[in-house]
């Protein structure tokens, strides 16, 4: 038998074999033993060593007939046995269409975004903007500009990291105040503005610091601005997170980038001000820091402190949030602890 007699039988007795089949594995099986590189077709064609230069193109193309036409049939006779399983399937299957249908997790955001969104809508209802920066800062921005020259010793309480001597990762938002101000132009009105944020210091002595951690400071610029301007603020800003029921106070301190400087306290939320621990039986709680803003910040930005005056103010969303929730480790809010973080729902 010649090796066209021995391509027409294999290809025969294939198709016969693969009409038989009747799951895909047997076809599987089929495909190896005929087209496999050890299959009956491969075998076959080693008889082509024996043929003369002419015989053999003919007996190439030939043998890829009859591979590409086994192909074909293979693949029809798959199709068809997928085909029938799947209609199998369907018709043994039922479906309740009572059934209530799987409702999908649904995210939310960080408790912290949560923070800073409320304080932002807070502050925009009062006709204030929202001002975004760097975090990648230059030191005379974020020093020198909000009056802390070269080696003034408060620049001690913001250690920061230096990318050179000149470039540093923000301690405060107070650069985008001071880079505003160059800006803005007062004849079309007042600077009222918060710079919400992340900001970065050396900081890491206990559960309530972070090396990195976030701020909101707010400025307000215009003329006849006064303490009382700066008291309502903070006020309406405590009753908004911590309670309609809540009153601040006002304690003497000192910043550079004020005068005068106070630090604010609310009344605690939890006793109501009787003392707990909480607030550590004091019945107030610290909150913020602000103050008048200091005559030589606005001179450094081009602003005559003989006609204009504000205030401004700093807080820390989580600090906000670790006393509104009662928190008291400010890494909870890094791990991306599920457990810990789905405790805080979006309202609405």
């Amino acid at each position: 038998m010649d090796l066209k007699e021995k391509l027409a039988a294999l290809a025969d007795k294939a198709t016969q074999e693969i009409k038989s089949v009747s799951t895909l594995e047997e076809l599987e099986t089929l495909r190896v033993s005929y087209l496999g590189k050890k299959g009956e077709l491969t075998q076959v064609l080693k008889g082509m060593k024996n043929l003369s230069a002419d015989e053999r193109p003919i007996i190439g193309q030939l043998a890829n007939q009859v591979r590409d036409n086994l192909t074909n049939q293979m693949a029809v006779t798959r199709e068809t046995i997928e085909k029938e399983a799947l209609n199998k399937r369907l018709s043994e299957e039922t479906l309740d269409v009572t059934l209530p249908g799987i409702r999908p997790r649904k995210g939310q955001s960080h408790v912290i975004t949560q923070i800073i969104e409320e304080i932002e809508d807070l502050f925009l209802g009062m006709g204030y903007q929202i001002v975004e920066g760097n975090e990648v800062e230059e030191d005379y921005y974020n020093f020198e500009r909000v009056n802390l020259p070269q080696n003034h010793p408060a620049r001690d309480m913001q250690d920061t990291f230096y990318i050179t001597s000149e470039i540093l990762m923000r301690t405060h938002t107070s650069p985008l105040q001071a880079r505003t101000l160059e800006t803005h132009d007062f004849s079309k009105g007042p600077l009222k503005m918060i710079s919400p944020g992340k900001v970065y210091r050396r900081d890491t002595d206990d559960a309530t610091h972070s090396h990195q951690f976030h701020q909101i400071e707010g400025m307000v610029i215009d003329k006849h601005i006064t303490m009382a301007d700066l008291k309502g603020t903070l006020e309406t800003l405590a009753k908004k997170m911590f309670g309609e029921n809540r009153e601040i106070r006002l304690r003497p301190s000192y910043f550079p980038f004020t005068e005068p400087s106070v630090e604010v306290d609310v009344s605690c939320f939890k006793c109501g001000g009787k003392g707990c621990n909480v607030c550590k039986h004091t019945g107030w709680i610290e909150i913020l820091g602000a103050g008048m803003t200091h005559p030589e910040v606005l001179k450094m930005s081009g602003v005559d402190p003989e006609i204009y005056g504000g205030f401004a103010f700093g807080l820390g969303p989580d600090r906000i949030a670790m006393l509104k929730y009662g928190v008291d480790d400010i890494r909870n809010f890094y791990l991306n602890d599920q457990r810990f973080l789905k405790q805080f729902k979006v309202k609405g």
